[in-house]
């Protein structure tokens, strides 16, 4: 088990090393920077621009470097004094912008992994066991809708009921009274009431996801003969269900730590704008238009290492889990 810890250890800093350089890159891709974007902005606006201040501002900058000196320059101060730069848009420390923005994205991620867990599992477990039936019939329907509809739509009706019925909001994740307010138990409250519909929004596809996945590993292992043997010994259906299949069936909810991140950021952005959720995904859209390059890059950098910090869990999990993982 030492071995197996040390060597997805190892292969987590290769992959974080990896994933800074790519980081860079890709934010250096689209042509100029962000003073030829701001300019360009300006030049809309019909305010002009001279030469003479876009040369200051990218000496000011350090835009003028090298690539790999300005990769140096950042990766280091991260690493070596946790600072992620300047927001050159925002006029800001990408510092305050990224844990304001991430803390949320973080909850969030981890209230919608609990609903997607709570749900999916005692479904998944049922479809199984009662093949074929009513409830099997009505849960697989359920779960295809719940593939098949996009998010942001989904989003866009439960505005809709909320609004026309209840005569509430859902957007953002506070009322304006709580906006700007010091945490209280009012404030609490308030943020678990507007968490409700986004984790239902984001936790659709991945809830009926699960359920079609446990379902058919779960039927798998029902049909393997070290059950029928169980059974002839006697031992109770109960016990024999959630000793053995359920728990080599469970892999697929562990491994969910890995990819919820990445698929909450990725496929969440457009449903965070409907919602008006102040998450990573618009604010990181934001910074790759405006070329913001230390705010985009920290975006993905710390976003990437909290994907890679997941999968070296789930991959934990699984070895603790099933044992014939620490071999593979």
């Amino acid at each position: 088990m030492a071995a197996f810890i040390a060597r997805r250890f190892l292969y987590m800093l290769v992959t974080l090393v990896a994933i800074s350089v790519m980081t860079f890159v890709i934010i250096q891709l689209p042509p100029g920077d962000f003073v030829t974007a701001m300019v360009a902005q300006l030049n809309l606006q019909g305010v002009t621009v001279e030469p003479e201040a876009m040369a200051a501002l990218r000496a000011r900058y350090g835009l003028d470097d090298p690539v790999y000196v300005q990769y140096w320059k950042w990766i280091s101060n991260i690493i070596f004094a946790g600072d992620f730069g300047f927001s050159l848009e925002w006029r800001r420390p990408v510092a305050d912008l990224l844990w304001n923005r991430l803390g949320l994205t973080f909850l969030l991620a981890l209230i919608t992994l609990l609903f997607i867990w709570a749900i999916s599992l005692p479904i998944g477990i049922y479809t199984a066991v009662r093949k074929n039936t009513v409830g099997d019939y009505i849960a697989t329907f359920i779960g295809v809708l719940g593939l098949a509809i996009p998010n942001f739509l989904f989003a866009l009706v439960l505005m809709y009921i909320s609004f026309k019925y209840f005569n509430t909001g859902i957007g953002g994740l506070f009322s304006p009274e709580y906006e700007n307010a010091p945490w209280s138990w009012g404030k609490f409250v308030d943020l678990a009431q507007h968490l409700i519909i986004p984790t239902i929004v984001l936790g659709t596809s991945g809830t009926a996801a699960l359920i079609r996945i446990l379902r058919a590993n779960l039927l798998d292992e029902l049909g393997k003969p070290y059950v029928t043997t169980a059974r002839a010994y006697g031992l109770s259906e109960r016990k024999l269900l959630m000793k053995y299949p359920v728990r080599i069936a469970l892999n697929p909810f562990i491994s969910t730590v890995g990819w919820v991140l990445p698929t909450l950021v990725s496929g969440a952005t457009i449903t965070a704008v409907v919602l008006n959720l102040p998450m990573t995904g618009p604010l990181l859209l934001q910074a790759l238009i405006s070329q913001d390059m230390y705010l985009a890059g920290s975006f993905i950098m710390m976003l990437s290492a909290l994907t890679v910090i997941g999968t070296l869990l789930s991959d934990l999990l699984l070895a603790w889990l099933d044992p014939r993982i620490r071999y593979t």
